[in-house]
């Protein structure tokens, strides 16, 4: 061969090393991207944000005595109503007296807890689910909702030791993982409310299949969306009077340690209230990346805000009598607790709202689940009981908490 063409060949197979070397590094790169979970989407490079995940709940459940010493205001007992409950998340009770327990990423199950006024047992009545968090009660049955469909059990307190074959109710819904499992509640209208999540950290999706609150018949038909710009609620409850839906609403990770704020929001409007994902956060800014063009003032504002990164989750009205005055009508709200934040928190909180549905304040009601910056439980549902009394499930404890007040 010629030196001329040692050397054309020299510098053709050079470049056709570096092409592979360079093909090889974005291949690398985007299996990367692709390998990187949604949560981890927008997270700040850095020593102190690289350590931070989403916090593991143990592989069991906590022992009963070693559960977290819970505190509530003067007057108020808090107890342990039932404790080896793996993952334990959404509440309901049945006609009967069974307390319906669902859970999440690592159980799969649903729950019953028989025996509410003796010796408690804690049966499973279905497993090898995906991510069954929404649980509801109505007519004899209860409601699961999975990412990808609801389904009912029909009968079921006649049959918790052989539960019957669900049947499908609705199965419309996207499927996605990322904020997919659901939280779902019966209207006043007799009407089915499901929330559809953001499948991301932040992203501008399809307003017409995610970011939203819609509502179906209980067979499954008419579904028509009730507030849009959702970004994750796991958590809602029909006010007793007005009868008008309020939510709590996780706003997106990774601006900063104290921003966004978790909303707490009233529908107003249903079909047309608007509150803001992903352009406009807490009703104080808009969004770095989705914001350019937009104004917090062509959204709905949050009746409360509840912390940063706070988690917000289940929440109720309390409607019964048990409690003192101040809580009758006040809402009572499960924040879960942040994980992408340095600091962590976790209680009950109490919001009282007035007689013109204005959220005059927001305060702690049961504390206790974080020790030395460490989360010992982390609440997540929350159910009155007939006897006014409230039960709260602990998904990283395994438990649910009984509040009774003795005066």
């Amino acid at each position: 061969m010629r030196p001329l063409q040692r050397t054309r060949g020299l510098l053709v197979a050079s470049a056709l090393a570096a092409g592979f070397v360079a093909a090889t590094v974005t291949l690398a790169q985007e299996k990367k991207e692709e390998e990187e979970p949604f949560w981890a989407k927008g997270r700040p490079k850095g020593d102190v944000s690289a350590k931070m995940a989403p916090v593991a709940a143990p592989p069991v459940p906590t022992p009963a005595d070693k559960l977290p010493a819970l505190k509530a205001p003067s007057g108020f007992k808090v107890e342990v109503y039932q404790s080896g409950i793996l993952d334990a998340r959404g509440l309901r009770r049945g006609d009967k007296g069974t307390i319906f327990v669902s859970s999440l990423f690592v159980a799969g199950k649903i729950y019953a807890v028989t025996g509410e006024k003796g010796k408690r047992v804690t049966k499973t009545i279905a497993s090898g689910l995906e991510l069954p968090n929404g649980i509801e009660f109505k007519g004899g049955s209860l409601y699961v909702a999975t990412p990808k469909q609801i389904s009912r059990y029909d009968k079921i307190e006649d049959n918790l030791d052989k539960p019957p074959e669900p049947v499908k109710v609705f199965d419309q819904l996207p499927g996605d993982i990322p904020h997919g499992w659901k939280f779902i509640k019966f209207g006043p209208d007799g009407k089915l409310y499901v929330p559809v999540g953001a499948p991301c950290n932040i992203c501008e999706p399809d307003p017409e299949k995610y970011a939203q609150i819609f509502r179906i018949n209980a067979d499954g038909s008419g579904k028509e969306i009730v507030a849009r710009g959702v970004r994750n609620t796991v958590g809602f409850d029909f006010h007793p009077r007005t009868k008008e839906l309020w939510f709590t609403d996780n706003q997106r990770d990774w601006l900063s340690e104290d921003m966004p704020l978790d909303e707490l929001n009233r529908v107003a409007n249903p079909g047309k209230d608007n509150f803001g994902f992903p352009y406009c956060h807490s009703g104080m800014f808009t969004d770095p990346e989705f914001g350019w063009g937009k104004s917090c003032a062509d959204y709905v504002k949050p009746a409360a805000l509840l912390g940063p990164h706070s988690a917000p989750l289940g929440m109720r009205f309390y409607t019964a009598t048990a409690f003192p005055a101040k809580y009758r009508g006040a809402i009572l709200i499960a924040r879960h607790g942040p994980w992408n934040r340095t600091k962590k928190y976790a209680d009950v909180s109490v919001a009282y709202v007035d007689a013109n549905s204005k959220v005059t304040s927001v305060e702690p009601f049961l504390t206790g689940f974080v020790k030395d910056n460490q989360y010992l439980g982390r609440p997540v549902d929350l159910l009155v009981l007939p006897d006014g009394s409230l039960l709260v499930s602990d998904d990283h404890a395994g438990a649910i908490y009984r509040v009774s007040y003795g005066g």
